[in-house]
Parts: C-alpha cells; sequence; structure tokens
C-alpha cells in the first residue's frame, strides 16, 4: 500500500467509516484525526449552544434577585451597627444623603414639573424620612427579625388603603391574609417571644414602630404610584422620581436631627461609619437597583413576591452575628404575617391583570 502524500494528509476528513484489508479479509476501524481549517471541524449543535446560554442567563438572573434580597435584608444588621455610634434620626439622614449624592450624579439632570406634582413628590419625600426614623428606632426596642418582618407588611396596607379609599370590594382571599396576618402580630407582640434587643422592656414599643415604618413607606409607595404617572401608560424615570424624594427626604432628616440634638458619630466609630455607608452602598444602590433589574427577566409579581425574603434572610444574620433566638410562638406568628403578605401580593396581581 501507498503511503499517503502530505497533500493528502492536510485534506484529510473524519469518515466514521470502516476499512477492509483485503490481504486478511479482517474488518479494521479506522480513526482519523480532523486536520484542516477551524470553520470546517465539527461544530456543537446551534440548540445545544442556546440552550446552555439560555440557561446560563436565567442563572445569572436568579443570582442578581437573591443578590439584591441579601443587600437588602442585611439592611437592618447594618443599621445595628450604624446605631452603635450616633441616634436614629440623623443615621437615617447619612444614609439618604450619601445616597442622594450618588443619584444626583447619575441623573445628571432633574426636569421640571407641574407645581402640583412636585408637592406630591415632597409629600411622598416627609414619608420616606418617617419611615427609615421610625424603622431604625424599632431596632433599639425589638429584634432585628420582628422589626424587619412587621416593616415588610406594606402589601397589607396599600391594599387595604384601595378597598377602603378606592371603594375596591375586598376578595375573600384578602380578607382571609388580613385575618392571618394579624394573628400573627399577636402572636409576635408576646412579651419574652425573643432576644432582649439593645434596650431592653420595650418590645411592643419596637414593634409598634416597625408597623409605623411599614405603614410610612406604603403611603410612599401610593404617593409615588400616582404622582409618577405621565400619561395612561407612560411613568416618570426612576432617577427622576427618586432624586426627588431622596432629596426631601434627607432635608426632613436633617431638620429633625437638628431638633432632637443627635450628631453624627464621632470620625472614629468605625463601626457606626461603616455601617452607614454600607447601607448607603449596598443596601440602598447596590439592593435595589439589582431588584430594578431583575425586572427584565422575571415579572413584577415574581420579584414582590421574593421580598418575603428579607426578614428571613435578616432573621439568619441577626441569629449569626447577634445570637438572637426567636422562640416558637414568634417564628409561628412570622409565618402567619409572612402568608397573609403573600397572599396578598397574589390578590393585588389578579386584581390588577383583570383590570388590564
Amino acid at each position: 500500500m501507498e503511503e499517503p502524500t502530505d497533500t493528502a494528509k492536510t485534506n484529510a476528513r473524519p469518515t466514521n467509516a470502516t476499512t477492509v484489508h483485503r490481504s486478511n479479509r479482517r474488518v479494521i476501524p479506522i480513526i482519523e484525526v480532523t486536520i484542516g481549517p477551524p470553520s470546517e471541524r465539527v461544530q456543537p449543535p446551534k440548540q445545544s449552544l442556546q440552550f446552555a446560554r439560555g440557561r446560563k442567563r436565567a442563572v445569572d438572573a436568579a443570582c442578581r434577585l437573591l443578590g439584591a434580597q441579601v443587600a437588602i435584608g442585611a439592611a437592618a444588621i447594618f443599621a445595628r451597627f450604624a446605631l452603635t455610634g450616633a441616634g436614629p434620626i440623623v443615621v437615617a439622614a447619612l444614609r439618604l444623603a450619601i445616597a442622594t449624592l450618588i443619584v444626583f450624579a447619575l441623573a445628571r439632570r432633574v426636569e421640571r414639573l407641574a407645581t402640583r406634582r412636585e408637592v406630591a413628590f415632597a409629600v411622598a419625600g416627609l414619608a420616606l424620612a418617617l419611615h427609615l426614623a421610625v424603622w431604625f428606632a424599632s431596632l433599639r426596642y425589638t429584634s432585628v427579625a420582628i422589626a424587619t418582618l412587621l416593616v415588610t407588611t406594606t402589601p397589607l396596607w396599600t391594599e387595604l388603603y384601595d378597598v377602603a379609599v378606592r371603594r375596591r370590594t375586598p376578595s375573600r382571599a384578602f380578607s382571609l391574609a388580613l385575618l392571618s396576618a394579624s394573628g400573627g402580630v399577636a402572636l409576635i407582640a408576646l412579651p419574652g417571644t425573643s432576644t432582649p434587643a439593645p434596650v431592653y422592656g420595650h418590645a411592643a414599643l419596637g414593634a409598634t414602630l416597625a408597623l409605623v415604618g411599614s405603614v410610612a413607606i406604603a403611603a410612599y409607595l401610593l404617593i409615588v404610584r400616582d404622582a409618577g404617572r405621565t400619561s395612561e401608560h407612560e411613568c416618570l424615570g426612576t432617577r427622576q422620581i427618586v432624586a426627588r424624594t431622596y432629596g426631601w427626604a434627607t432635608l426632613a432628616l436633617a431638620a429633625a436631627a437638628w431638633f432632637a440634638h443627635e450628631t453624627p458619630p464621632p470620625p472614629d466609630a468605625r463601626t457606626a461609619w461603616a455601617g452607614i455607608l454600607a447601607m448607603a452602598l449596598i443596601s440602598q444602590l447596590l439592593g435595589h437597583t439589582l431588584l430594578n433589574a431583575a425586572l427584565a427577566s422575571f415579572a413584577p409579581s415574581t420579584v414582590a413576591l421574593t421580598t418575603l425574603l428579607e426578614p428571613v434572610i435578616a432573621a439568619l444574620l441577626a441569629a449569626a452575628l447577634f445570637r438572637e433566638a426567636l422562640a416558637p410562638t414568634t417564628v409561628a406568628g412570622g409565618l402567619l404575617v409572612l402568608l397573609g403578605v403573600a397572599v396578598t401580593l397574589a390578590t393585588s396581581r389578579d386584581a390588577a391583570q383583570s383590570r388590564t
């Protein structure tokens, strides 16, 4: 048999064939090596590549959404560290001041709006200021888990507003959700159901402040929902909205801190400053930015439901860092509250779909 030339070797192609040697009449499989330009080599199927890329995008989107909830859920932990060096009002003011400076830098230019809408955004900023101030204060009197759980009951209050003010007939599911959440709050409010907070003996005050914070952020969302609409199907950009509300909230908190004689932490209070910076950069900017980015991959109802992870994440972090323990009645009450919030979110989603 003649030896193949160099040209024949170069142009060799895989044949997956079988060669028969006539000398001994045996069948010998031949494995040939592909030698040639990359464009002519065997490529994996396009469907497999598309599936792999789609799966990677889905995993990346899920990781972003989970990362957002971890960053936001850690806000209470950062706040507890920040409160070691200053009062709740000035801590809230510093957190928002840092975030506001960055938002104004990103917004570049703030559009002019009608006076009525500007007043509405100012009122929304006051509601945001109240939310942060009373929620940070609640962390002094109750556990991180309870304060975070109660402040995430916002969907209950927004839905209750639509029922009471807009005369929307409440569904049976919402009535059961409200009953479930109320029972959960009652169990949480029982004395001696959690690890003592930094200021002992005022757990009921801490729970009340957290609920007031939840109502305040509900008011903020309702005002922004109405004032942010430029037309029936268009809304003002997020940067334009938060530049206004953050700015007004910062001014209100700074004035309140001055009246309350609360001063910023001393320069050498590294723990307090680290907590303030972490809240502004990680929880506020990174967390909420990732949450908004997740809307490109998930339905708004899915993103809203994942906010129920925030109190769970906060409770786990508090248990690891502060050795906070929860009594069985508190855990049961927390599950009832989470159930009520989940049902409310599902009910509001169905109601929105029926209106469209």
